[in-house]
Order: C-alpha cells, then sequence, then structure tokens
C-alpha cells in the first residue's frame, strides 16, 4: 500500500527534543492498564476517563473535525486541550489516538505527540500501541519501528507484545521484510518473547515471501510450546495452502479434525463475529527452557490416518469415522464447524490450483462423514478441481447439486466451467455458462471462449461475448486481441478471395482494433502482429502487409525483442500466395542481412516460392543451405519441388521423388497428392491419376473435396461421364471412411434423411454439418445426394466398385508403364 508521503520533520529531530520524565507507574501495571484498554477499544467504548471533564468534550470535537475532514478546525480545538488550565494526563489522549489508529491518521497522531511533549505529559502502554499502531496502518514504518526503539531506550516505557505484534502485522501487510527483521531483533534483543499472534503475523510474512521452509520452521516452534487449538492450525492450514504443499497442510486438517472429534475446540464468536479461542494466550519467553513439550494427541484424540491419495481404501477408512462423529452433529452452526470448513475449503481450492482431484475428491466425502454442509466456496475448489480430469459433465453434475440445495455458484465457479467447455467446443453451454456470470476481474474465461468460436469459425458469437465483456467492464488483455485479430482481421477468407469491399472492411477493423489496444494499454505481441498480418495476407493486401511488417519491425526492435521467424514466415507465405514471388525474395535476403536464422518452415516456404517463379536450381539451393543449417527436408519440402517439376511437365521426376520421399519415411499428406493430380488433370493424364488415387487408396490417406475435383474434371474433360459419376461416389465414401463397419454406420445415420432424402431440408441439415466444422463429411454427403438426384445407384461398398477394383488390378501394370 502505497501512500503519498507529506514532508514532516524527522521523527529523529522530534526525539532529540524529548525530555527525560519521572514514570509513577510501573511496567507491570502498564500491562495491565494495556491489556484493559486493548479490550475496550476493540469494543468501541470510551476508556481512559474517569470522570466527566471539559477534555473529554475536546476530544470529541477534535474526533468530529477529523472525521468531516477539517483538519485545520481539529488543530486548533487540539490546541486548546493542551493549553487549557485542567491537568492532562496520557488517558485524556487516549480517545483521539484511537480514532487515529482506526482512520489510519499518521499525521495527526504526530502533532499530538509534539504537543504533548511540549507540555512534559508521560505516555504509557496504551498511547504507545495507538500511536504506533496508527504509524503502522498509514504506512510509516520506519517512524513506528523508530518509535518502538526510542520508547525502550529513552523514555522508560518498554512497549509491552501487543504493540510488536501490530507492528509486525503492518509489515506483513505492507510486505515490508526490512522491518519486520528489525521489530524481530529488537523483540529478541528485549527478551520480549511471543504469543499466538505474533505466529499468525510471522505465517502471513512467510507466505508473502513464498518461503515454505520458514513456516515449517515456525510450526516446529509453536508445538514446543503452545498444545494445538483449532484457531491457530487454521493459520497453519492457510499457509500450506498457499504455498503448494498439500501434504502438509492435509496432515494438520488431520489433526484438526481429532480436536474436533474430541470436543476440544476452544472457540467463540464476537458480538462483531470475529472467531478467537477462548483458551488463555500466555506469552512465550524469547529464551530458556520454558514452554510446554512437544503436545501429542491423548487417547481420547483420534487421529485420521489417512493418506494423501486417492485409492478407495482410504475413503472407506474415512467412511468409518462416521461412527465417532455423531458429536458434531449437534453443534454443526459452532463457530468451530465454521472454522472446520474453512480449512476443508482453502485445502480444496489448492487442490484446483495442483489440479489434484483425487484428493480434492476424498477431502469432500471426509465433509459429509463429518457432517459437514458444504458451501458454495466448498463447490467451488472442488468444481475447480475436478473438472479437468473428470470433464465438464462432473462440473455441471455439481451445480446441479447446487440447485437443489438453493445455493447459488461462484462466478469463478461458473467461470471455470464454461472453460471446460470451450476446450471441449461445447460453445452453447459455455455461452450459457458465461451469461450467468455477475461478475469477472479477468478476461481468462473470455478469451477461452473467443478461441472456440475461433476453432469453430464463430465470430457472430464472439460479438456478442465482447459485448458481455463490455457490459460487465471485463479489461480485455493481449490474449483478448490475439484471438481478435485471428477472427476479425479478414473477412472473406479462407473460402473467398479478398476483394476492394472486405479489403476496406478488413482495414477498418484493424484499425479499430489497435485503437481499443491504445485505450487500454495493451501492445502487440508477436502472436497478435502474426495474426493481423495473416489476415492482411488472406485478404491479398499486399501493400498494407509490407506496412505493418515495417511497424512490426520497428516496434520490436524498440523493445529490443526478437522479431522471430513466425512473423517473417507468416508475411513470406502471404506474398507467395498472391504469387509476389521477388518481393519475398528481397524480404528472405534482408531478413538474412539483419542476422534473422530462417526455421524450417522458412525454407519451405521459399522452396515453395521457386515455383511460383519457375526456378528448380534456386530450390536446390535453398535445400542445400537447409540442410546446412542443420533443417532435413520435410513432407511439404517434397511437395514444393515436386510442384516446381510439374510446372515443367516432368512427370517421372515428379513420381521418382515422391518414391524416395516414401523410401526415407516420410508421411506423405493429401496436399502432396493433390499437387500431383492437379497437374494430371489439366494436362489429362489419367493413367497418372488412377494410379496416384490408389497409392492414396493403399497408403490409408483419404482423399478430401480437392481430390474429388480433380479426378471428376479429368474424367469430365475426357467424355468418361459414367466413370467420373462412379469415381466421385468412391472417392465420396472414401472421405468418410476406408472402413466398411463406419461406412455401414453412417449409411443408416444419413442416407434416408441426407442422401435419398425428397424434402428440400436436406441439403440445409448438409450445410449444418459443414456449419459445425465436418467438412469433408458435409462434401461427402453433397456428392453423394448429387449422384442420387442425377439417378445414379448409391453404393456404400466402395471396395466393390468395377471402378475400384479396375484401380488395384492395374496398379502394378500402370506403374511399370509409367517407370519405363
Amino acid at each position: 500500500m502505497n501512500r503519498v508521503r507529506i514532508p514532516l520533520r524527522s521523527i529523529a529531530d522530534t526525539f532529540c527534543k524529548l525530555k527525560s520524565h519521572e514514570h509513577g507507574r510501573r511496567n507491570v501495571i502498564g500491562s495491565l492498564e494495556l491489556c484493559r484498554t486493548l479490550a475496550t477499544i476493540n469494543g468501541n467504548l470510551f476508556l481512559g476517563y474517569g470522570e466527566e471533564s471539559t477534555s473529554k468534550s475536546l476530544q470529541v470535537q477534535i474526533v468530529d473535525a477529523l472525521r468531516w475532514g477539517e483538519r485545520s478546525r481539529a488543530s486548533k480545538l487540539l490546541s486548546v486541550l493542551v493549553n487549557g488550565n485542567q491537568s492532562l494526563k496520557a488517558d485524556d489522549f487516549v480517545y483521539i489516538l484511537n480514532h487515529c489508529a482506526r482512520s489510519p491518521d499518521p499525521l495527526f497522531v504526530m502533532e499530538t505527540w509534539r504537543l504533548m511533549e511540549e507540555k512534559e505529559i508521560c505516555l504509557n502502554n496504551k498511547c504507545c500501541f495507538l500511536m504506533v499502531r496508527a504509524l503502522s496502518r498509514g504506512g510509516y514504518l520506519t517512524e513506528a519501528c523508530n518509535l518502538i526503539k526510542f520508547l525502550g531506550e529513552n523514555h522508560g516505557i518498554y512497549p509491552l507484545l501487543p504493540v510488536y505484534n501490530c507492528f509486525l502485522g503492518a509489515c506483513a501487510k505492507m510486505q515490508s521484510a526490512i522491518h519486520a527483521n528489525q521489530c524481530l531483533e529488537l523483540m529478541e534483543c528485549r527478551r520480549v518473547g511471543k504469543n499466538e499472534i505474533t505466529y499468525s503475523e510471522l505465517l502471513k510474512l512467510a507466505v508473502w515471501q513464498q518461503n515454505l521452509s520458514s513456516v515449517r520452521e515456525i510450526w516446529k516452534d509453536y508445538i514446543k510450546h503452545y498444545s494445538l487449538n483449532i484457531i491457530s492450525l487454521r493459520k497453519f492450514i492457510w499457509s500450506f495452502t498457499r504455498l503448494k504443499d498439500l501434504k502438509s497442510a492435509y496432515e494438520t486438517l488431520q489433526h484438526m479434525v481429532a480436536l474436533a472429534i474430541s470436543g476440544k475446540l476452544f472457540v467463540i464468536s464476537t458480538a462483531e463475529g470475529r472467531l478467537y479461542s477462548s483458551r488463555l494466550d500466555i506469552p512465550i519467553p524469547s529464551k530458556g527452557e520454558s514452554g510446554s513439550p512437544k503436545v501429542k494427541l491423548e487417547k481420547n484424540e483420534q487421529c485420521l490416518d489417512l493418506k494423501v491419495g486417492t485409492d478407495a481404501s482410504n475413503i472407506d477408512k474415512s467412511k468409518s469415522v462416521s461412527a465417532t462423529v455423531g458429536m458434531l452433529n449437534n453443534c454443526k452452526s459452532s463457530p468451530a464447524m465454521k472454522v472446520l470448513r474453512w480449512s476443508f475449503n482453502d485445502l480444496l481450492h489448492a487442490c484446483a490450483q495442483a489440479r489434484d482431484y483425487g484428493l480434492a475428491e476424498q477431502l469432500v466425502a471426509l465433509m459429509q462423514n463429518l457432517g459437514l454442509q458444504p458451501s458454495s466456496h466448498t463447490y467451488d475448489g472442488f468444481v475447480r478441481a475436478i473438472i479437468p480430469a473428470r470433464g465438464f459433465s462432473a462440473g455441471m453434475k455439481m451445480l446441479k447439486v447446487m440447485e437443489e440445495r438453493n445455493m447459488k455458484p461462484h462466478a469463478s465457479t461458473l467461470a471455470a466451467l464454461s472453460v471446460q467447455c470451450s476446450k471441449a467446443l461445447e460453445l452453447d453451454l459455455a455461452e450459457s455458462l458465461l451469461d450467468q456470470v455477475c461478475e469477472c476481474s479477468h478476461p481468462y474465461p473470455y478469451n477461452a471462449f473467443l478461441g472456440a468460436c475461433d476453432t469453430m469459425d464463430q465470430p457472430e458469437r464472439a460479438v456478442r461475448l465482447l459485448a458481455k465483456m463490455r457490459q460487465l467492464n471485463v479489461q480485455p488483455d493481449i490474449r483478448t486481441y490475439e484471438l481478435l485479430f485471428s477472427l476479425f482481421g479478414n473477412v472473406n477468407a479462407p473460402y473467398e478471395e479478398g476483394n476492394i469491399l472486405s479489403q476496406v472492411d478488413s482495414i477498418k477493423r484493424i484499425r479499430a482494433m489497435e485503437m481499443d489496444m491504445a485505450k487500454n494499454g495493451v501492445q502487440h505481441s508477436h502472436l497478435s502482429m502474426k495474426n493481423l498480418l495473416k489476415a492482411l495476407g488472406a485478404e491479398g493486401m499486399t501493400r498494407e502487409l509490407l506496412q505493418y511488417l515495417h511497424i512490426a519491425e520497428n516496434l520490436f526492435c524498440h523493445t529490443n525483442t526478437y522479431l522471430g521467424p513466425p512473423i517473417y514466415n507468416t508475411v513470406l507465405h502471404s506474398l507467395v500466395e498472391a504469387e509476389e514471388g521477388h518481393i519475398a525474395i528481397e524480404i528472405f535476403k534482408n531478413m538474412k542481412s539483419c542476422g534473422f536464422q530462417p526455421n524450417a518452415a522458412t525454407y519451405n516456404v521459399m522452396i515453395d516460392c521457386c515455383s511460383t517463379i519457375r526456378c528448380l536450381r534456386s530450390a536446390y539451393a535453398l535445400v542445400s543451405m537447409m540442410v546446412r543449417d542443420g533443417f532435413y527436408p520435410e513432407t511439404m519440402t517434397y511437395t514444393a519441388l515436386i510442384k516446381i517439376l510439374l510446372a515443367y511437365g516432368n512427370f517421372d521426376e515428379a513420381l521418382n521423388l515422391l518414391d524416395q520421399a516414401s523410401l526415407e519415411g516420410y508421411q506423405l499428406d493429401v496436399l502432396l497428392y493433390n499437387t500431383i493430380l492437379k497437374k494430371a488433370s489439366e494436362k489429362g493424364r489419367i493413367d497418372i491419376i488412377e494410379f496416384i488415387v490408389e497409392r492414396m487408396h493403399q497408403n490409408k490417406v483419404q482423399p478430401d473435396p480437392s481430390t474429388c475435383h480433380y479426378v471428376f474434371s479429368a474424367y469430365v474433360d475426357g467424355g468418361f461421364n459414367n466413370t467420373a459419376m462412379e469415381a466421385l461416389q468412391v472417392l465420396s465414401l472414401w472421405m468418410i471412411s476406408y472402413e466398411d463397419c463406419i461406412l455401414e454406420e453412417k449409411k443408416r445415420e444419413f442416407e434416408d434423411d441426407f442422401v435419398l432424402s425428397e424434402y428440400l431440408e436436406a441439403e440445409s441439415r448438409i450445410i449444418q454439418v459443414f456449419k459445425d466444422c465436418d467438412e469433408h463429411l458435409a462434401a461427402a454427403l453433397l456428392n453423394l445426394r448429387w449422384c442420387a438426384i442425377l439417378r445414379f445407384p448409391i453404393s456404400w461398398s466402395p471396395n466393390r466398385s468395377q471402378w475400384a477394383r479396375g484401380l488395384t488390378n492395374n496398379y502394378d501394370s500402370t506403374r511399370t508403364k509409367l517407370e519405363a
């Protein structure tokens, strides 16, 4: 917590002007006064005044002025109080200092103390505590520490343990290890000792520092001097879970459950609802052998020996405890049960972070056996722990259970479930869950949904989600914009080429997204820039593509960030697709001259570029450079080389290269085969087409819509219409599957309602299959329906087709002819 620091006269200067005073009270009496004051201050009572006086009235006026922000009036009233005729004591300032400690108002504390010193009014432990509290809470840790030191060394007052605990608590809150160490050294030097509150503040500091070993040392030291109680055990469980030590947290929870079963709860609640231990908390001397030995569970304290694991024997063992915990049913609503439930919740949320669904399930089973009613917070941790492994369906079951119990799920529960649904591409359910989220501080669940929309190519859903984010004031992060550029950067791609209208629309979208990035203070990442460049390339905007490449180079140069091959590869690929090979070559040369090391994808793109400029020699030179740089040719490398050979009409060398790739063990894909089929179709080489189709069949490479197009066009152009329809039917079925059993299942599912249906809605249903991202199945069904409309008989056994059997029978002879 950073506060505006107003220039003050150094507290050290103030200390120099202090005069030593004789104190009429002993420190032991001061201790009793402090205990009485702390007990009454926490209850908001006005203490420290033995009789009605004008000082009491003035103090009330001073505090009222401070509450209304009238500081000058408060200062004048304080001056009147100090300069009055009545004799003042330290107790006459407790009400003012108490207000300053609660506010906090460290500046007015300094002013009050200065006037008290001028009038030689002696401080006591009550005032010392409140002053330290005000300075600490106000962020003046150095001044508070100096005050503690000074009072003990020069003023005859030795601050008691609550003062040090208050200061340690402020150090933990403001995350100041330096001041905390100074305080601990001072406590050790003055032999102040420690109590349970001290341990609590030390735990907070250790957790902030992510120091698990310190927490374990604090635990060892604690159990040397204290018997176990539920309040302290909860604090240790909280610490262990925050530091991801599930084993220690679970072992500590076992002690807590054992105490609850034995009835040793010692927890009561204040009027404000705060829980604390009813045991007497006696400070521990800092040195010496005093203190009780390490506490062991007594015979009547049953220890739950449950291993951290998920096997059924452990859960069955926990069920056996239910016979001994009947006494807990009578105190389900007691403060101790609240503390017990909180500790279970802490451990469940730690399980969610560690994705330990087994332990989470074991904890919930134990809660049921103990009669602990789960809260919404309990279900939040449990659901988030189990859904990564059990799937979103398990989380939906828990939501149903909560609904039956009239419990409202947390926003984090709904968000986590939505993320899992987005990962499973269940967009309807994911969107429905996000609609129930009333507040969310992080865009992560929305980003997961945007990613699913990008995968499913459903930008219209993303528009609705963006409206929801703006409604909830969810701040987008760089991941949000990375996905937005991918979703909305291009208009027509991937199924249509860009035109003037789509290009204008695309650039407007990109500029709008960049303006929103600037508004939210988000800078481009490599991925967001890559997606932007990819969108420009998809729309065919070469000029804008090059402009943004230069912007990216300047942007990442100023941030000392390596631009990297992926961005260059995106630009090079777009240029090659636009048949701007010479520009791509210039960028590749500049990339090399600037020290950017190409990767395998870069070389593959440039080899593909050589097919555009029809330069086989340059392609082989690039392959040589690729190998020298430690990259071996890939399937796409062979595809690019074959494309160049086919550009020269050299089918023989192209087929030889195909054989070489197969012999070297490369997984040949449909894109490579389609490269040959396309050129063969253009040249009317039906022999090569039939050879390649059968080779695909033997290698279990399924055809795609392009394969069907090239084969069908070749037969039609040759005047073999019946063969074209038969080949189209066979390839469409192979596009669904090569397995007869699967085709039989698809026949029952699709033949009557999709292929042979006489209703116009059949095409709409097929289009819906396409929208559901099953492009090949949709294309196959449309082809089959077209064959049926033209009155060609539909057979779902493609291997029995005369054309298919002819491919198999003629494969070897065709191969021999091609090799001759």
